[in-house]
């Protein structure tokens, strides 16, 4: 019912509403697929269907199935976007219910709907849902700062009431003196904005000026201009802090003046002026369009969908597809433009690269450089808002792993990441039909003779491949060895005493050289367990110092066994998946692991004393500290410390972050 209830406000259609209250039915309910179809119809049987956990196949984790079962719903978003605006307001009621469930519930569940849920929210446009969900995750992931907040805000609420009173008073008299009529409203900002502030700045809640935001609302767009002109005639205007999303409207769809000026008082405060229906549209996004019935806006707002179903066929895992969603569900940062005037909306720090896979596919896979503003620049420059972007292209480029560092939006990435595996599997396939072509040589037979007489017939059958393309790709991958296929052929006898051929080397994969190479003959005790064994040679990745708790993956490294990785280090992202095998670690095996922290504070005297102590009294020892200081009072901390697990790891840094002096605390 509070499903059903959110979706009313949020102004949603008949079969939206009713969906919402079915929504838990076949999961909790024992109720089919086909019953809700035969009762209500397929437009809703669809949107419950597609908010239902997948509950028939066993996954090995929580993630994996988390991530399933956001690919599900991805899939149902892009047949009907109204799955996830129901999505939405069932995780609403779920965060306003969060209290009832255990502690490590809830920061599971509030940092899931930060990663995923509030930038869906934002893409759609609803920003009422976006605020509301950012302060109910800021509350349970951070409840010291959220209460802090809330007792600090409280405190002025009389003061900071009567200020808006007088302020509204005062715009709405200007405007009247020019014949506008306008609604004018205050409010403080919603707890995770000023969050958000304290944190990049580095500063403390008494040092955050621009705590209250004003919101004009007018009949129409020559009127949101005539009051913004009002406004800054009437109140000094902070340079720098102006923005037109009206000219230029967000990807969501989102349309409004900001500006921020000295207000009375000399309190700074910021202004968004809109007119009635942009408003309808920022509060309830997508929603909007039931109401306003513009489907061509309703199509361009959607295209975002596309790409994620985009890629849905791309990317083969479900964790990797998640992590692509995550990066790419962050609402831009710049606005560039084409050479004809077109704007183009990217990430902060993106490169020519992310412009020209933008713009197309082919474009980014031939581009050699750029003219940003007429100049000749580099693929790695990074973009500012207002640059006039002009790709160059070159018929025999091709691209290249190094691009993987320059590139930051998941569609570049991505299809980078398809042509150099696409690149990868034509030399695998070329690599494995040598190979077996030389093998079948020693045997006075040939791949032709193998196929006239229809032989690789029982290979495929047996191990399940389709063709013998495919089967060349896995002999070169190494996922299969030449002398498995040849036992299976009747035409090739293998004799078993016989010494094996001076070609052997050339058949073995590189996995099996490195696991030949890499077994250990005493130490049967390692940290990580490597496809089910703990007696392959493993060392951690200096890149990213994994540590037990960390979801963690391992790649081959020829020669020197296996090397293990955060699964979010940069290099697991640019390496390639042929050479990457399944790890965990080994829960019986007790070790201290190394781990960096980044410890950021208010320049304090004997604060690194302080720190140290408070590390040292709970058992932790730290192996270095580097300290310096930093502009703006601040003081910069690199501790190496070790922990057994991820667990202690929090623990350390909850310990620090809860010291007074402390602005951040992060693992680098």
């Amino acid at each position: 019912m509070n499903v059903a209830a959110t979706l009313i406000k949020l102004k949603m259609d008949e079969q939206s509403i009713v969906a919402g209250f079915l929504h838990d039915v076949v999961e909790d309910c024992d109720i089919s697929e086909e019953e809700i179809r035969a009762e209500f119809g397929d437009d809703i049987a669809l949107i419950v269907i597609g908010c239902t956990k997948i509950s028939k196949i066993k996954f090995k984790t929580k993630e994996e199935s988390q991530a399933e079962n956001f690919r599900k719903m991805v899939v149902a978003m892009a047949k009907d976007i109204r799955v996830i605006i129901v999505k939405l307001a069932d995780r609403m009621h779920n965060m306003l219910t969060l209290q009832y469930v255990s502690k490590e519930k809830q920061i599971k569940k509030a940092q899931e709907t930060l990663d995923i849920y509030v930038p869906l929210a934002s893409r759609l446009g609803i920003n009422s849902v976006k605020s509301e969900l950012e302060d109910l995750c800021l509350r349970f992931l951070h409840p010291e700062v959220y209460y802090r907040l809330a007792e600090k805000i409280a405190m002025k609420k009389s003061e900071r009431e009567k200020y808006i009173r007088d302020t509204v008073d005062e715009v709405v008299e200007k405007f009247l003196e020019y014949s506008v009529r306008a609604d004018v409203h205050g409010r403080p900002k919603h707890f995770y904005s000023i969050y958000k502030k304290m944190h990049h700045r580095g500063v403390d809640f008494d040092q955050i000026q621009d705590l209250l935001a004003f919101r004009i609302i007018v009949n129409n767009i020559t009127e949101c201009y005539k009051c913004l002109g009002i406004i800054h005639s009437s109140f000094t205007p902070v340079p720098g802090r102006f923005k037109d999303y009206i000219a230029i409207p967000k990807v969501n769809n989102y349309q409004s003046l900001h500006t921020t000026v000295i207000g009375p008082k000399a309190e700074r405060i910021e202004i968004q002026i809109r007119t009635n229906e942009m408003h309808e549209i920022a509060e309830t996004g997508v929603a909007a369009h039931w109401l306003y019935k513009d489907n061509k806006k309703t199509n361009k707002k959607l295209q975002w969908v596309e790409e994620l179903m985009e890629y849905n066929r791309d990317i083969k895992g479900s964790s990797e597809f998640m992590d692509v969603v995550k990066n790419d569900l962050d609402v831009g940062g710049i606005f560039v433009f084409t050479p004809s005037g077109d704007v183009k909306e990217l990430r902060y720090a993106s490169s020519p690269l992310d412009f020209a896979y933008a713009i197309h596919t082919d474009v980014g896979n031939k581009c050699v450089g750029a003219k940003v503003n007429g100049k000749m620049v580099p693929l790695k420059y990074r973009l500012k808002s207002g640059d006039t972007v002009e790709v160059l292209t070159s018929k025999t480029q091709t691209p290249s792993k190094d691009w993987l560092k320059i590139a930051k939006s998941s569609k570049a990435r991505t299809k980078i990441k398809q042509y150099l595996i696409k690149n990868e599997r034509d030399k695998n396939k070329e690599i494995g039909e040598e190979m077996l072509e030389k093998a079948l040589k020693q045997y006075g037979s040939s791949i032709k003779a193998i196929e006239k007489k229809n032989e690789f017939a029982k290979v495929y059958e047996e191990l399940n491949l389709k063709n013998l393309e495919e089967l060349s790709l896995h002999i070169g991958s190494g996922r299969f060895l030449v002398k498995q296929i040849l036992e299976l052929l009747p035409s090739i006898v293998l004799e078993e005493d016989t010494e094996e051929p001076k070609q052997r080397k050339t058949f073995d994969t590189l996995y099996k050289e490195v696991s030949d190479n890499a077994k250990k003959s005493s130490n049967r005790d390692n940290a990580v367990i490597v496809d089910g064994l703990d007696d392959i040679m493993v060392r951690m990745g200096k890149c990213c110092n994994p540590i037990p708790g960390d979801p963690i993956v391992g790649f081959i490294t020829r020669g020197r066994g296996i090397t293990i990785h955060v699964k979010a280090c940069q290099r697991v992202m640019e390496g390639e998946d042929t050479r990457k095998v399944y790890v965990e670690w080994n829960t019986s095996y007790a070790f201290r692991h190394p781990v960096s922290l980044r410890v950021i504070t208010h320049d304090r005297p004997g604060i690194l004393s302080r720190i140290t102590n408070n590390i040292h009294g709970h058992g932790i020892n730290i192996k270095s500290a580097i300290a310096k200081s930093l502009p703006d009072m601040k003081g910069s901390f690199l501790f190496e410390i070790e922990v057994k697990d991820y667990s202690e790891y929090l623990k350390v840094v909850s310990l620090i972050e809860a010291m007074e002096e402390i602005i951040s605390v992060t693992r680098s």
